[in-house]
């Protein structure tokens, strides 16, 4: 994003002009560095005298101004200087002054529900400013980040946006989106529909980070229209977290067993059961990430359409889909435990290996299953999917990428 171009203001007494409508031809101005009686240099106070005074005009006035799009500042005669767009809590607007001196356009749109103040100075040292306050916004839109402030995450920890109303301007979203890591880690932004059916935004790098990354989220939203239907962002958000050691899971139903890996090196093998084959009790395949550790809790199969099958207090429930794929302690399948897979879909083991792998693992760790007998892959919006796109496929999925193809 440009950034306004700052000039230093000479050390004079100039007279402020105010603006009032979209256009305004200011009163001449006296710009020398004397008083207003005179002053020693006559020269430069006959000079001040015969320039025509500032005349601009800004792209919204008034005090019911509709938010949502950027601020625009022209020049009637002359260049610009500078020009400063602050808001009533002290933030500003940043923008660009064009080649030719003309005009000047702030980076972002002006928020909604916000009091702004407009100065710009040409390059005669003269000054004008007005003021302008946008209407609140007939519908807001809100976003919900999957990591909070703070977190460490395992390696395959996507960065995942949930929006509360449809995004529509889905490129116009993603330009303000910004992911900064202490590393350069390459990654790209995908669109989705969320589990939920809400639409949705994840960053994933190209291979799983690197542990001991730290990652900055900046989501510049506040003014950005979200399109039809979606109504308008009424704050920023950011987010940053680091990532943690690099500690991975495979599941494979043919042999049974669940190893867990550490920089490569496997750490624990342990006995499991898994999905029943040959139905919707099957698990589902292919690479995931765990959710979230969410420890004991209810499991009731009639949530998750499976009739009455079992209802249950579970332990060390370890969540890898929002359909209810979990791995977890299940004493009451000990038989099977590394000799067959007859769950409801989930990943069972002993208490005490749950435990241990409870009290190791964190969310972000990816599980792979791999063998027979599954009911293939989670869709994408089912948790966090996104491993098991290829990088092409996955960058397909930018809006950008699609506009600079469309363009």
């Amino acid at each position: 994003m440009s950034r306004t171009r700052r000039t230093a203001l000479p050390r004079r007494r100039v007279r402020q002009v105010a603006l009032a409508g979209t256009a305004l031809l200011a009163a001449a101005l006296t710009a020398c560095s004397g008083g207003a009686d005179g002053g020693s240099d006559g020269g430069a106070k006959a000079d001040a005298k015969n320039k025509p005074a500032m005349a601009v005009s800004v792209n919204l006035t008034g005090d019911q101004v509709k938010a949502g799009e950027p601020v625009k500042v022209t020049i009637a005669d002359g260049k610009l200087a500078q020009v400063k767009v602050t808001d009533g809590k002290g933030g500003e607007l940043a923008g660009q002054i064009a080649a030719d001196g003309k005009t000047w356009t702030s980076g972002r749109n002006a928020a909604p529900n916000a009091d702004y103040k407009v100065e710009a100075q040409n390059t005669d040292s003269q000054n004008a400013s007005t003021q302008f306050k946008t209407s609140a916004a007939d519908k807001v839109n809100k976003v919900s980040i999957n990591i909070s402030k703070g977190s460490t995450v395992g390696v395959a920890m996507p960065v995942s946006l949930v929006f509360d109303n449809p995004v529509k301007n889905k490129a116009e979203v993603e330009k303000q989106l910004k992911v900064t890591t202490s590393n350069n880690t390459e990654g790209s932004w995908g669109w989705f529909k969320d589990y939920s059916g809400n639409d949705r935004v994840d960053w994933r790098p190209k291979d799983y980070w690197k542990s001991g990354t730290d990652v900055k989220v900046e989501m510049n939203l506040n003014g950005v229209d979200s399109g039809a239907g979606g109504g308008l962002f009424a704050r920023d958000y950011s987010t940053e977290f680091k990532i943690g050691k690099d500690r991975r899971m495979e599941v494979s139903l043919d042999t049974k067993k669940m190893s867990v890996t550490e920089d490569g090196q496997v750490v624990k093998t342990v006995p499991v059961s898994a999905g029943t084959p040959g139905g919707q009790k099957a698990s589902w395949s292919g690479k995931m990430v765990l959710m979230a550790k969410e420890g004991t809790i209810r499991m009731d199969s009639q949530t998750v359409g499976l009739g009455d099958a079992y209802d249950k207090m579970v332990d060390y429930s370890m969540r890898l889909t929002w359909s209810g794929m979990y791995v977890h302690a299940a004493p009451w399948n000990a038989a099977n435990f590394g000799s067959a897979n007859t769950s409801s879909g989930c990943v069972g083991m002993s208490d005490a290996n749950a435990k241990a792998v409870y009290e190791q693992v964190q969310a972000g760790d990816p599980l792979e299953v791999v063998g027979s007998g599954s009911k293939g892959k989670a869709d994408l919006g089912n948790g966090y999917g996104e491993w098991n796109l290829s990088w092409d496929a996955w960058k397909a999925k930018s809006a950008l990428a699609g506009a600079a193809q469309n363009g």
